[in-house]
């Protein structure tokens, strides 16, 4: 098993930038595709984006193309989520979760969540 450990959110302008982290313990990110995923008052979980486990492949949902960038260090057991360009719209908890083998973008692939970080962006 493995263990996520969100950081990074905070409240900022519309516009700005935030960079999320994803640290893990128990086990290395190196052996897990690494999602991205968010979920904002009344809405449902919500797919943001994923990092192969081989390749490095990233794959985002349309909404956040060009705006954020997914990155991973399997040295440090980390994977970030770089949010340039926040919009109101991208309010929520953003949640990093770790999926055998492969990059999916239904939650009910992935194996281990972390609780959360919050993300604000003000109008």
């Amino acid at each position: 098993e493995v263990q996520l450990v969100e950081s990074g959110g905070g409240l900022v302008q519309a516009g700005g930038s935030l960079r999320l982290s994803c640290a893990a313990s128990g086990s290395t990110f190196g052996d897990y595709a690494i999602g991205w995923f968010r979920q904002a008052p009344g809405k449902e979980h919500e797919w943001v984006s994923c990092i192969s486990r081989t390749d490095g492949s990233t794959y985002y949902t349309d909404s956040v193309k060009g705006r954020f960038t997914i990155s991973r260090d399997n040295a440090k057991n980390s994977v970030y989520l770089q949010m340039n360009s926040l919009k109101p719209e991208d309010t929520a908890v953003y949640y990093c979760a770790a999926a055998d083998p492969l990059c999916q973008v239904y939650g009910e692939a992935y194996d281990y969540w972390g609780q959360g970080t919050q993300v604000t962006v003000s109008s």
